[in-house]
């Protein structure tokens, strides 16, 4: 019998994951992934913990908890702070799925004896029986495996999973990536869960509902500092550099003498020098082309490409051209296209994601 390990967030997508599982008469576990949140933050993991006892206990499976605490803090939440204060702006839900769910979890499971893992995401994988040449055959078991976008466009969550490598979709499943929300808590009244109407977790899970802001000012100096006009010269005041991605439009002050021309968006960060430029037109901040570094394709690519890509997540995807520029990786837009250095830009061809890197 299939053996399946699946990641009880105690949200309602991942206790109707377990269901069909159960249904389809796989051998399933439910596992709860501890991680790191702050003593400053009022703890909301023993709750949710807790839902996803309920759950198992609802469909009768094992329950196991598994305290990645550590390696969390270390590898998701010490490295966002620190690129926070280059003056970059990290995704940490890319980074905890490659480290945690993908990463920890996964060798975890496996070393534990389970033959796939899953967890709740909206993302479909599609065996390519086409280009397998080896391994064994059945319950996911093809050689080549695609990453493509969930069937729910609102709840379309592909792009946090670009990172993920053959091998780790060949060990994974995501038993709900062809269903809308609704449907999975329509099934969630069905299985008798009583997460049925629990509501989507929001932002960042580990912040909860304390500010960014007030995350990072227990971490880094934040100090209130100049707003630069295009030309350099000071108009306006900030609350700490670090706090500011490019085509912000909020979070800072312009005298009222230069507000005429309408709103203003951030240009560029300098937390060296404390100072933020801004600027009326929004397009300033936008780039017609730029460099990705750390890029990670799912499947081998032949360059140069036609794609399409997000630089953020439930942006519309945009089209691009992918070369090879001296080892490096380039990507043009059609039209000046806003992004954020340190953000990932996840490349698409229609609903097959092909993976994707960190903007430079």
């Amino acid at each position: 019998m299939t053996k399946v390990f699946m990641g009880l967030s105690g949200g309602v997508d991942s206790a109707v994951s377990a269901a069909l599982f159960k249904e389809q008469g796989l051998d399933v576990t439910g596992v709860f992934i501890k991680i790191w949140q702050p003593e400053f933050i009022e703890c909301t993991w023993r709750e949710d913990r807790l839902d996803a006892m309920r759950a198992a206990a609802t469909l009768g499976i094992p329950f196991r908890e598994v305290d990645f605490s550590a390696e969390y803090k270390k590898e998701v939440v010490d490295t966002m702070v620190a690129e926070y204060a280059r003056g970059i702006t990290p995704n940490p839900d890319v980074a905890c799925n490659r480290a945690i769910k993908f990463g920890h979890f996964m060798k975890w499971a496996r070393e534990n004896g389970a033959d796939f893992i899953a967890t709740g995401h909206y993302a479909r994988l599609r065996p390519d029986s086409a280009k397998a040449t080896t391994g064994k055959q059945g319950y996911g078991g093809q050689a080549r495996i695609d990453l493509l976008r969930g069937a729910d466009k609102n709840k379309d969550q592909s792009y946090f999973l670009y990172q993920l490598t053959e091998d780790d979709l060949t060990h994974t499943l995501f038993p709900i990536g062809d269903m809308t929300k609704q449907q999975v808590r329509s099934l969630a009244k069905k299985f008798g869960l009583s997460n049925a109407e629990k509501p989507d977790s929001q932002g960042i899970c580990f912040l909860g509902d304390v500010s960014m802001e007030e995350f990072l000012g227990r971490f880094i100096t934040l100090e209130r500092g100049a707003v630069l006009d295009m030309a350099g010269k000071k108009m306006g005041e900030h609350r700490g550099a670090a706090l500011y991605t490019a085509g912000q439009r909020h979070g800072f002050t312009v005298r009222s003498v230069q507000r005429s021309g309408g709103e203003h968006y951030v240009v560029s960060v300098d937390t060296r020098a404390n100072t933020i430029t801004v600027s009326h037109n929004r397009l300033d901040a936008a780039r017609k082309e730029l460099t990705v570094e750390r890029m990670h394709w799912i499947h081998p690519q032949t360059l140069p490409l036609e794609a399409e890509a997000q630089a953020r997540y439930r942006e519309t995807p945009v089209p691009v051209r992918v070369e090879d520029a001296k080892g490096r990786i380039r990507v043009a837009f059609s039209e000046p296209h806003l992004v954020s250095a340190g953000q990932s830009l996840v490349l698409y061809q229609g609903e097959l994601c092909l993976g994707g890197g960190i903007i430079c």
